[in-house]
């Protein structure tokens, strides 16, 4: 079907059109190929920017803006210039509002009819019997004169405009009519036809040019990874892998397992330091002060004595107890 379409289209179409698709068609390429493989490249270098640079840094401007200047102003919108409004407006009604009110109530408003009245009665009362008795007619005079001139200028106006139209038509529009006929008519349908072949040409150069560009762009990619990725990853999968996995067996552990030993026997060490100090410490505390605990059980020793001794002084013997009694 498309076939017999594109057959039917070419048999309709005239010398000139085929004359000129071929030659428009491929300078069209030429020139749109180098253009469209940079429109290219210029669109993944525009997303890599705008993944990696133009996207975080307009969060971070966004931010900053933020703290910078809508949180200040929000701010200061809502805890001083909101409370200042109220009290200018609480202040405007109190002095400005109530007065003007009572002044336009109790001042204004009498003087306003009083002043009403005195109009009425010295002005629209004259001023309607002028208008009545002397405007009127004045005007309706005028009025008849003006309809007579306006109905003379009319005539004058019409043959005028007669004179000008059948001028106009003779020496502008019939000669403009055969000029756009015979001569832009042609010529704008000639345009045309290049035009649309043009713009035929371009979007069929900017289609096989899209082509290319992914082409050349697939060939650079798989020369890019068997040149450079595969390489490096056989280099890191076969070389560096043993090399590290070597190291580490040989280097890496000895010298970590070398440092926790170190570390445990540093430890140990400090630990017994520690002990001797503290026991030392204890030592010079207890021949310079004694020992807490022996100072206290003395102390209670003391104690138990002298109450003992109190309580002997306090109660007699039996014998003098005896003696006592008769």
């Amino acid at each position: 079907m498309d076939l017999e379409k594109s057959r039917e289209q070419q048999a309709g179409e005239g010398c000139l059109v085929v004359a000129l698709r071929m030659p428009v068609r491929i300078v069209a390429l030429v020139l749109v190929v180098p253009l469209r493989m940079a429109w290219d490249v210029l669109v993944v270098v525009g997303r890599f920017l705008g993944d990696t640079v133009f996207r975080p840094v307009g969060r971070a401007l966004v931010w900053v803006g933020r703290a910078v200047f809508v949180w200040p102003f929000v701010a200061l919108w809502r805890w001083v210039l909101v409370p200042l409004g109220a009290a200018l407006r609480w202040l405007g009604t109190v002095l400005v509002v109530v007065p003007a009110g009572w002044l336009y109530r109790w001042v204004l408003t009498p003087l306003g009819h009083a002043l009403a009245w005195l109009g009425h009665r010295l002005l629209v009362v004259p001023s309607v019997w002028l208008y009545r008795w002397v405007l009127t007619p004045v005007g309706r005079a005028l009025a008849w004169c003006g309809r007579g001139l306006l109905a003379l200028a009319s005539m004058l106006v019409a043959a005028l405009a007669t004179a000008l139209y059948w001028t106009l038509r003779v020496l502008v529009v019939w000669p403009a009519h055969a000029v756009w006929r015979w001569v832009l008519a042609p010529v704008g349908r000639v345009l045309a036809v290049v035009a649309r072949e043009v713009g035929e040409a371009l979007g069929h150069a900017w289609r096989v040019a899209g082509h290319v560009s992914l082409a050349v762009g697939r060939a650079l990619a798989a020369f890019f990874r068997w040149t450079v990725v595969e390489p490096a990853r056989w280099a890191y999968r076969t070389v560096l892998t043993p090399v590290g996995h070597a190291v580490r067996d040989a280097v890496l552990r000895p010298l970590a397992e070398a440092a926790r030993s170190v570390g445990r026997v540093t430890r140990d060490a400090l630990r017994s330091v520690r002990a001797t100090v503290r026991q030392v410490r204890q030592d010079v505390r207890r021949a310079l002060v004694g020992d807490p605990g022996t100072a206290g059980a003395r102390g209670d020793r003391d104690g138990m004595g002298s109450s003992r001794v109190v309580g002997r002084a306090g109660r007699p013997d039996s014998a003098d107890q005896a003696l006592i009694e008769p």
